[in-house]
């Protein structure tokens, strides 16, 4: 009797086995994307075999005790004992299934987590540096750029002598335009290195070479220290290390932009920058720019610039320096900040085999330099003051001049106290070269301007300059906040007069208003007014390095009369 019941109990486990098999899995997970299957197969990994426990087995009901003869209980005693196996082995099915739905759950709540934080390791935002996206790491970033700003000109006093012969009128033009488009993308890489690409579409009239500004990348050596390689700004001059976004007036001052920004302030070299809170200093060694801003006003010859040959000669080059700071600083709010600038730039002629100059008669066209103004207008920017082309003649005519450098030299100071600011500047440009003897080009301003609602001049460090301004309560339709308004007034001087040199001579005064209904966007209004302009020297004929009627056209703006409203909108991000 008992060996039939251990041949019994053990058909019991193996039927119970059996069942427990009937419901087994064997489940595998892959290694790259964790994901659970049933079978196995390339790159997974057998997790274990998992008992099914969706319908677990009812359990038995509980075997009643007899009350017969004596060798009833020890039978009921045997057959109670090969039952009570039935609970035991369906407990420990239950455990295992709990532990493997719990297993699933983490595998399952593991695989989410990876796949959150591959969504969390880029992420992107709109700030004052547009859009923006950036790795969670902070290994790499990246940020759209862009700004428009359309502009109108109203010349309501507009008095120059007429003009004669071939040549166009000498008046200026009332209308818009859109005086920049750009659009750019910037970021950094493995934290350390930079890089920025601007193309402006107005610029050089959409051509690629003048559209292109900023194109670099840098390397940030620490905080402080940096260096580029590419097309960018060259250091020199408080107003020019600004951003046009952030000018108090429409434009810069005359002699800002005949010494820096016209010749195109956007050169290709390598560069280096320091600066800390309250000092910086910028150096570089850059060749010719990108594209020309004006064929007028470059060293860049016809043959020159992105398509050399054998007739457009070396890359003319330049060493560059500005090194300013705050000697004096309260705070953010509260300073003083003073500068220096210095630049040698060599200048590159071509003469042809029989001794004539590479595009005489033109003013740049075949190397050599030339420097101009124009009144602070901002739709029509034709020069009123024009030293033609400073390379003129044959080389075998003894009356003939050759620029072959020029030097610049310039100072700045600027003073902020809360909601009040002063802002000046001189600079200078010593000729060299055959022909002239110590002539210079001289030219200098001063502005003052006030925030009507409180805000205060914001400085960028980096650049030692202006910088973004925050309206203290942003404009809302409702009425609670209006934005920042700023009133400004100055005064504009230039003489591009000096020995053989006759360039003319002009002074002018500025007033204006800004509003900065947020801290992207910005209406600014002028009056620019003509006090005196002297081009009495400049020859009306095509002669002494004046061609396209340019000398006449100067000529015809002595003692005329100027005066004009400018309004501009600038919107970036």
């Amino acid at each position: 009797m008992k060996f039939l019941s251990s041949i019994l109990a053990t058909l019991v486990i193996f039927n119970l086995c059996v069942i427990s098999n009937a419901y087994a899995l064997d489940l595998y997970v892959d290694t790259k994307t964790k994901q659970v299957f049933a079978e196995p197969g390339p790159g997974r990994i057998h997790m274990g075999t998992y008992v099914k426990a969706d319908n677990p087995p009812v359990q038995p009901e509980s075997p009643k005790v007899a009350t017969t003869p004596s060798a009833a209980p020890a039978k009921s005693e045997k057959k109670e004992t090969v039952a009570g196996s039935n609970p035991m082995r369906e407990e420990k099915t239950a455990e295992v299934a709990d532990k493997t739905i719990h297993e699933r759950l983490a595998s399952q709540v593991s695989v989410l987590e990876e796949r959150v934080k591959d969504v969390e390791k880029i992420h992107g935002t709109f700030d004052d540096r547009g859009l923006h996206w950036a790795t969670k790491d902070g290994n790499f970033s990246m940020s759209l750029n862009g700004r428009i700003q359309p502009a109108s000109q109203y010349n309501f006093v507009n008095d120059p002598d007429p003009a004669f012969g071939s040549n166009t009128a000498n008046e200026l033009n009332s209308g818009m335009n859109i005086r920049r488009a750009r659009l750019g993308v910037e970021g950094t890489f493995y934290r350390i290195w930079d890089y920025k690409f601007e193309f402006d579409f107005s610029r050089g009239n959409g051509s690629v070479g003048s559209g292109i500004t900023d194109a670099f990348v840098r390397l940030n050596h620490t905080d402080a220290l940096s260096y580029k390689i590419g097309s960018f700004k060259e250091p020199f001059s408080l107003e020019e290390a600004a951003s046009n976004r952030f000018l108090t007036f429409i434009e810069r001052h005359m002699s800002v932009n005949s010494f820096v920004d016209n010749p195109n302030t956007y050169k290709t070299g390598i560069g280096a920058n320091y600066a800390v809170t309250r000092f910086q200093t910028g150096l570089a060694f850059q060749t010719e720019p990108i594209g020309a801003w004006s064929a007028a006003s470059t060293s860049v010859n016809a043959n020159g610039n992105q398509s050399r040959n054998n007739g457009s000669g070396d890359t003319g080059w330049q060493g560059i320096g500005r090194v300013s700071g705050r000697p004096w600083m309260e705070d953010e709010t509260k300073f003083l900040h003073v500068g220096i600038s210095a630049g040698h730039t060599a200048v590159n002629t071509q003469y042809r085999a029989d001794g004539t100059m590479v595009g005489e008669g033109s003013n740049g066209g075949g190397g050599g330099m030339s420097f101009f103004a124009f009144p602070g207008t901002n739709v029509d920017r034709s020069n009123i003051l024009n030293t033609g082309n400073l390379s003129t003649g044959a080389l075998n005519d003894p009356n003939r001049r050759e620029i072959s450098s020029y030097d610049r030299y310039g100072a700045e100071a600027w003073f902020v106290h809360g909601p009040f600011s002063a802002q000046a500047e001189f600079l200078r440009t010593n000729i060299n070269g055959i022909g002239y003897d110590g002539e210079h080009l001289t030219g200098y301003y001063g502005f003052v301007s006030y925030f009507l609602t409180g805000e205060s001049k914001a400085y960028h460090v980096r650049n030692g300059a202006a910088n973004r301004i925050r309206p203290n309560r942003p404009f809302q339709w409702n009425g609670s906040g209006w934005g920042a308004f700023e009133l400004a007034a100055g005064y504009d001087y230039i003489d591009m007069n000096s020995g053989v040199i006759r360039g003319g001579r002009a002074d002018m005064v500025r007033f204006g208003f800004n509003w900065y209904p947020h801290s992207n966007v910005k209406f600014q209004a002028n009056v620019i007014h003509m006090l005196d302009i002297n081009t009495a020297r400049t020859p009306i004929t095509n002669t002494d390095g004046f061609s396209g009627g340019a000398g006449a056209r100067t000529n015809g703006w002595n003692n005329g009369d100027l005066s004009a409203f400018l309004t501009q909108w600038t919107i970036d991000f």
